[in-house]
């Protein structure tokens, strides 16, 4: 854990080169130091337990999809106040939810989404539009708009017409994501997450609202569809239907 965390320090630290496409020293140093000077197939420890790292599409492709014989690794305990999906689940509950969860990724139903991509590409791009000066120059920090724009599209496309809310869930998440990833790159002590601290009390506030937001968001939309008033076009009525 000491190395990782002073290893990603150290490469966000240093400015990117624009022509290199090799984000792994940077995202992930610790990892490919480790594929550099042990190959492509190889494992570490983490703690008592190994881990394996595979980079054949052929074997990632077996463990993908034979989950009932590849489990899903022990993780810290800190990961499940994030909102779970098919990325937890296990076995049959994970057959179930993936077979729900598949007819939405059809190309026909992609094709309904685009109206979405559009306007969300729109607003980000007359943004930039704004602080450019006419027949001039500016430098912008692209990576929050992009993060935005990833925000906005699977908004609009997952809840439709509670895209605001659907917005509101994603930024929590998103401030979430940044508490546990902070948590996790410090040393896990057993039971620490009940102490009453800032971070603590702070990241189980965000859970109860973001369950909150989507069961909100669940019983408006199945009250339209009683009533026959809903468009089920986005992920959301297709996953109630």
């Amino acid at each position: 854990m000491k190395d990782s965390s002073r290893m990603i320090k150290e490469a966000t630290t240093k400015p990117m080169n624009l022509f290199d496409d090799d984000l792994a020293p940077r995202i992930l140093p610790l990892f490919d130091e480790i594929i550099k000077k042990y190959g492509k197939k190889s494992f570490m420890w983490l703690g008592p337990r190994p881990q394996l790292l595979i980079m054949d599409p052929d074997l990632i492709k077996e463990v993908f999809s034979k989950v009932y014989l590849y489990q899903k690794p022990h993780r810290n305990p800190l990961a499940l106040i994030l909102v779970q999906g098919l990325v937890r689940y296990e076995e049959d509950k994970w057959a179930k939810h993936r077979k729900i969860v598949n007819p939405a990724f059809h190309l026909e139903k992609l094709k309904h989404m685009l109206p979405a991509f559009y306007l969300s590409c729109s607003e980000m791009l007359r943004k930039w539009e704004d602080v450019v000066p006419v027949g001039g120059s500016h430098e912008i920090d692209v990576w929050p708009h992009l993060q935005q724009l990833s925000c906005d599209v699977i908004s609009r496309t997952a809840f439709g017409s509670s895209y605001e809310e659907g917005r509101k869930i994603f930024e929590l998440q998103k401030e979430q994501a940044q508490h546990l990833t902070e948590a996790m790159q410090s040393v896990y002590i057993p039971g620490w997450r009940f102490l009453p601290t800032k971070r603590n009390r702070r990241m189980k506030e965000i859970k109860k609202d973001v369950r909150s937001s989507i069961r909100g968001i669940i019983d408006k939309r199945l009250k339209a569809m009683e009533a026959g008033n809903a468009d089920n076009e986005d992920l959301l009525g297709i996953f109630l239907e």
